[in-house]
Formats: structure tokens, sequence, C-alpha cells
């Protein structure tokens, strides 16, 4: 994700809304598919991760917390 920043992988807890988390969870699935014996196989984890970090490279968090008084 980080290619073109020295990032590093940062555990916390977030809170969010439910709608946000189910909408996530939603999403992958539609976009993984089920497999063969019909379960889904993506982890919706991750998945959070990822868009969390996406979204704070894209906001610019980094100028956020410069600027954090």
């Amino acid at each position: 994700m980080g290619a073109s920043k020295d990032t590093i992988v940062v555990n916390a807890n977030v809170e969010m809304t439910t709608r946000s988390l189910q909408t996530i969870v939603e999403n992958a699935k539609k976009k993984v598919g089920r497999d063969e014996k019909g379960f889904y196989r993506v982890d919706t984890a991750d998945k959070v991760s990822e868009m969390i970090s996406r979204f704070l490279l894209e906001k610019d968090f980094e100028g956020y917390v410069m600027n954090y008084e």
C-alpha cells in the first residue's frame, strides 16, 4: 500500500459506525464471490485495514497530525 511513502503498520482500535463495517463486509463479499463450496474467502478485517489506510494516505493524515493542536 505505501510504495511511495515510508510507512509502518500500527494495530489500533478504531471506532466506526456499524453501517460502515457492514458496507465493507458486503462489498468485500461481492468482490470475491463465493468459492466452489459456497463460502466467501475474504478476510474482512484486512479489508477494513486496507480501506482505513487508503483513506489516511489520500486525505493527508500526515498533514493533519503535523498541524494538530
